[in-house]
């Protein structure tokens, strides 16, 4: 067994790091200066408290302290820590106490510390499920803050968030108002004003010092910091999560945002509204004097949707507040609601905008055709049967699309004997080929872009539909059949496993559609293949289609598995209908006979005059063509 020694190198190391450690903590104690500001601090606040004990009055106008030579010194020299707000300290209000005020619609709880709202409880609605007996609560326990960063006259920096406000509750006829000052004298503050009307979710929220020129440093504007941690209040985090971002409008009316990701970063200049919005709430910053820039931040908190369960993203905002003849003076409102396109509308400051129904043609389908269409069928029916009976309608509107694109399709078809027989015949002169197939083509009266153009029309109704549905805050919480929540996904069967992208559930509804799509494509791609002629050098469209088959209802079923059921209704439903619309077209309406004889009977007559659009790829043609004998000789 080995001897222990004396290790004398150990023992001088352990003395040195003991002397370290000794030597940091004596640094980093308080000065003596630090300790007897903080000691008149509690000594002035613990006064203060016990005179607001036996002071019954509701409302303090001024300090009630008289004050001896020995706390006017104590005072001062606070005074001189806080740079002029100490006033504030010696207020019965510098405590961690609330206000609350409430209406129909909204419950918010201000707090004397920073003046801000600490807890808005929205009062109609319930988080995951209906009849889960819990409100959906926008702010609480500490997830958002509201700073006013204050640059003294003598280069200090004080954090609103950490002063005092003394607030006074007053009304206005059924209106509430609550005025929250910090105060540097008795008539010096900085004050927040609440204004809260019935059976509304918009809060009037004003901004505005008096007096404070001699306290604050004007040359340049207050910063005012606003964050919110957005609480998950939907059954799937990750879907909620996709839908949750940071809107902003500019003055001149445009809409933008900043976007997904891990990290996203913007910094817009005059901007009249801040939007925080998640899937189906919004906490909205709204100024009626334009922001002269704004930095946004986004961070999303959901790195792991089995883990990251609590909150969604961590949305922050800084804005300067300009003075104005050396004070602080902003109208602006607060509002803390549904993202309900109808709702956010009605306020006539375009907060709808903050509704993503998409660009261009998406967004004018959405706007003009989806949500009067659908707010006017579902105001009298269930919400389920109100989908199936919209896609009804938005398909029968559709179906003369629908039957020129067959017909064309059948037309096609007839010809492809001869466009086969042109293939052959011209195998080694592809321009030679596509010359004699446009004029047979003109010759038949045949247009074979017809196809495609019915084909185009249909898609910005489909895009707009996956634009329309996930933002349908109607849905919400309404059940159909065996789909509890329309704005989520209808879980049927619980997976005791995860499978990646598909998610540890099965949705009943994605299924459906799947089969739909799969029968429609089976249904359509034989015409397909024989309208459309192998074209030399292309890919062989019957293999194609053969995988586009499967392919097609595979991807319905993966990445429509965890959304709204409500979409996938749609999907199965328009589906089903627009089988049942081919299926009419292909046996009651299109005769193909006919179409021969029609067009055996156009190839009689004297070919049409081609179109401008014919007439030019022609001409093209017959340009190339020209150029390649032209190359030809030279060789």
């Amino acid at each position: 067994m080995e001897e222990k020694k004396f290790d004398l190198n150990s023992i001088i190391g352990f003395v040195l790091i003991f002397g370290i450690l000794i030597w940091i903590m004596y640094q980093n104690q308080p000065s003596d200066k630090e300790i007897a500001a903080e000691k008149a601090k509690k000594e002035l606040v613990a006064k203060q408290e016990a005179q607001a004990k036996a002071d019954k009055a509701k409302t303090i106008a001024a300090p009630v302290v008289a004050a001896t030579p020995g706390d006017t010194v104590q005072l001062a020299q606070l005074q001189k820590t806080l740079g002029g707000f100490a006033y504030s300290a010696t207020l019965p209000s510098a405590k961690d106490s609330f206000t609350t005020i409430e209406n129909e619609k909204i419950k918010l709880k201000i707090a004397n510390k920073g003046g801000y709202i600490v807890e808005a409880t929205l009062k109609e609605f319930e988080k995951f499920k209906k009849g889960s007996g819990q409100l959906v609560e926008l702010i609480k326990n500490n997830n958002s803050n509201l700073n006013i960063q204050l640059q003294t006259t003598d280069n200090r920096t004080l954090n609103s968030k950490d002063l005092f406000f003394e607030p006074t509750l007053t009304k206005n006829g059924a209106d509430q108002i609550l005025t929250m000052r910090l105060k540097a004298g008795a008539n010096e503050f900085l004050e927040y004003k609440y204004v809260l009307k019935p059976n509304d979710y918009l809060i009037g929220f004003d901004v505005r010092s008096q007096g404070l020129n001699r306290v604050l440093n004007s040359s340049k504007p207050l910063n005012l910091a606003w964050d919110l941690k957005t609480y998950r209040n939907e059954k799937s985090v990750s879907y909620e999560n996709r839908y949750a971002e940071i809107y902003y409008n500019y003055a001149d009316g445009k809409e933008s945002y900043v976007g997904q990701g891990d990290h996203k970063e913007e910094t817009p200049e005059k901007v009249d509204y801040i939007a925080f919005k998640q899937h189906f709430f919004a906490t909205i910053l709204q100024t009626n004097t334009a922001f002269e820039k704004a930095d946004l931040v986004s961070e999303n908190l959901v790195k792991d949707e089995k883990v990251d369960t609590l909150f969604t993203k961590q949305f922050k905002a800084t804005v300067p507040l300009a003075f104005s003849n050396g004070e602080i003076d902003y109208k602006m409102n607060l509002y803390f609601g549904p993202a309900d396109y109808k709702v956010l509308k009605s306020y006539d400051k375009e907060f709808q905008k903050i509704i993503p129904l998409g660009w261009g043609i998406f967004g004018w389908i959405n706007k003009w055709i989806f949500v009067p269409l659908f707010g006017f069928l579902s105001s009298y029916i269930a919400y389920g049967i109100a989908i199936i009976i919209f896609t009804i309608i938005i398909k029968l509107a559709m179906s003369p699309i629908t039957y020129k694109s067959f017909l064309s399709q059948a037309k096609m078809k007839v010809l492809r004997p001869d466009i086969t027989e042109l293939g052959e015949k011209y195998k080694k002169d592809p321009m030679k080929k596509q010359q004699e197939t446009m004029k047979l083509y003109n010759k038949a009266g045949v247009n074979p872009m017809a196809g495609c153009i019915p084909a185009l029309i249909q898609l910005p109704f489909m895009y707009a539909s996956f634009q329309f549905f996930p933002s349908a805050f109607e849905l919400r919480q309404k059940s159909f059949l065996w789909a509890d929540d329309l704005s989520s996904f209808d879980s049927v069967v619980k997976l005791p496993f995860h499978i990646p992208l598909y998610g540890d559930h099965i949705s009943l509804f994605p299924i459906l559609a799947a089969i739909a799509i799969f029968f429609y494509m089976k249904m359509t791609s034989g015409d397909q293949q024989m309208a459309a002629p192998q074209q030399e050098g292309m890919p062989d469209m019957a293999k194609m289609m053969k995988i586009m088959i499967y392919v097609s209802p595979l991807m319905m079923l993966i990445f429509f598995n965890s959304y709204g059921a409500g979409l996938s209704l749609y999907n199965f439903i328009s589906n089903l209908i627009t089988i049942g619309i081919m299926f009419v077209i292909k046996n009651y309406i299109v005769d193909s006979e006919k179409i021969h004889a029609q067009i055996q009977e156009n190839k009689l007559k004297e070919p049409k005059k081609p179109s401008k659009f014919q007439q030019r790829l022609q001409d093209v043609m017959e340009q190339q063509e020209a150029a390649k004998k032209t190359q030809n000789k030279k060789k």
